[in-house]
């Protein structure tokens, strides 16, 4: 799983929702269709995106496929995204810094 396909996944709106779904435990596909203004099948093909971006993992049941947030596929973004942010604060705080330096010398 790569931070770019977790991204791409999470760019449509129908899939953040399912994701909030899962943010309170693994479900069936059917009990998260019950509850969103898509399609099953609709639904299902959301979730094999999720899935193959590493965000879901499925379990089997029975005849049921249980879908959960993989912590994972959750890591890799939020790592993606620690250090996106950590390289912006240290950009931020060199360019304050020069902006200082600066300052200091014009007087």
């Amino acid at each position: 799983m790569t931070y770019e396909a977790a991204i791409a996944a999470l760019a449509d709106p129908s899939r953040r929702t399912i994701m909030e779904c899962l943010r309170t435990g693994p479900m069936p596909v059917g009990a998260l269709a019950e509850g969103l203004p898509i399609s099953r099948p609709a639904v299902s093909q959301h979730l094999k995106v999720l899935s193959d971006a590493g965000l879901l993992t499925v379990t089997t049941e029975g005849t049921k496929r249980i879908y959960a947030i993989s912590p994972d596929g959750v890591e890799a973004l939020r790592t993606y995204l620690d250090e996106l942010w950590s390289d912006a604060l240290t950009a931020f705080a060199d360019h304050a810094d020069r902006d200082r330096k600066g300052a200091k010398d014009e007087r």
